[in-house]
């Protein structure tokens, strides 16, 4: 196996490859961040029954037995995981093969505004611009502003397309984000 790549940002969050002996941490800070960011968006019943036990369990699953298409980073600050990022295959029939899709990006709740979803975010962009692919998309919720801000700056936007995430039998809105990756598009950091 090769050695994971880490990137570093002078006073900023070391990115790297995401290990198994993280996921116990990524967990944690995917249950927290959904219950911070998702408060009020989402049942409070579907946010109460996550688990991070169990979620810890399916990231294991999902790193060992990957094909290498899926790339997981976390972004570290002061020694310490504080945030995750996943990226790979669109997972939508009607886009080009040439597309890549930003699965999630979850930042400590205690850490936001700190530059850790932005160095995940960069080094995602770099990594899928670098293997040629054209373009990036994304889905996040409709109400969730904070994180459409985020990825606006970054140069994403809407492409009109929307369709509902079930949670607890309510349908919550989603829709998608689009950025070019090639071709002198905006600069990745937002």
């Amino acid at each position: 196996m090769n050695e994971p790549t880490t990137v570093s940002v002078p006073d900023g969050p070391r990115v790297r490859e995401m290990t198994l002996a993280d996921c116990a941490r990524v967990a944690e800070i995917r249950v927290r961040g959904w219950r911070s960011a998702y408060k009020g968006l989402i049942p409070q019943t579907y946010l109460d029954g996550l688990s991070v036990t169990e979620d810890a369990e399916r990231r294991r699953h999902r790193l060992e037995g990957g094909d290498g298409s899926v790339v997981n980073l976390v972004a570290e600050r002061d020694g310490s995981v504080a945030g995750w990022a996943c990226h790979g295959p669109h997972r939508d029939g009607e886009v080009r093969p040439g597309d890549v899709e930003l699965y999630a990006i979850y930042v400590h709740p205690d850490l936001l505004g700190r530059g850790v979803g932005q160095a995940l975010l960069r080094e995602s962009v770099r990594r899928c611009t670098a293997a040629g692919h054209e373009r990036m998309l994304l889905w996040v919720l409709k109400e969730n502003t904070r994180a459409r801000r985020f990825y606006e700056r970054a140069g994403f936007r809407p492409d009109g397309a929307e369709e509902p995430f079930e949670a607890d039998g309510v349908a919550v809105p989603e829709v998608r984000y689009t950025r070019a990756l090639t071709g002198g598009g905006p600069d990745p950091r937002p």
